[in-house]
């Protein structure tokens, strides 16, 4: 079980963006793309077959699932723990008890 998955709230731990906030739009192994987080200038040529037009463009780039913490109803980095409650594994903030994705 992922203890972050797609669509939770984080708030990055380290890095050039420390301190941002956002949603996880995707999950891959243990690397996050998280919304507004680690962007990078990208160069494109232009493709008439497809439509798109040449230039640089702004790119969300993947960051290490190490480096992003759940927030919590205060807005407070918290890590996760997985419990079962009524046969089903859930994942719970450490910080607040608080069943994630309920």
């Amino acid at each position: 079980m992922n203890k972050i998955r797609k669509g939770d709230q984080v708030i990055v731990l380290t890095g050039k963006d420390k301190a941002k906030r956002g949603t996880v739009l995707a999950v891959d192994g243990d690397k996050l793309v998280v919304e507004g987080v680690n962007v990078a200038k990208k160069h494109v040529k232009p493709n008439p077959m497809k439509g798109t037009q040449g230039g640089v463009v702004d790119k969300t780039m993947p960051i290490h699932v190490s480096n992003v913490a759940l927030v919590d109803a205060n807005g407070k980095p918290s890590r996760v723990g997985i419990k079962v409650e009524d046969g089903k594994k859930v994942r719970f903030l450490k910080t607040t008890g608080a069943v994630v994705g309920a």
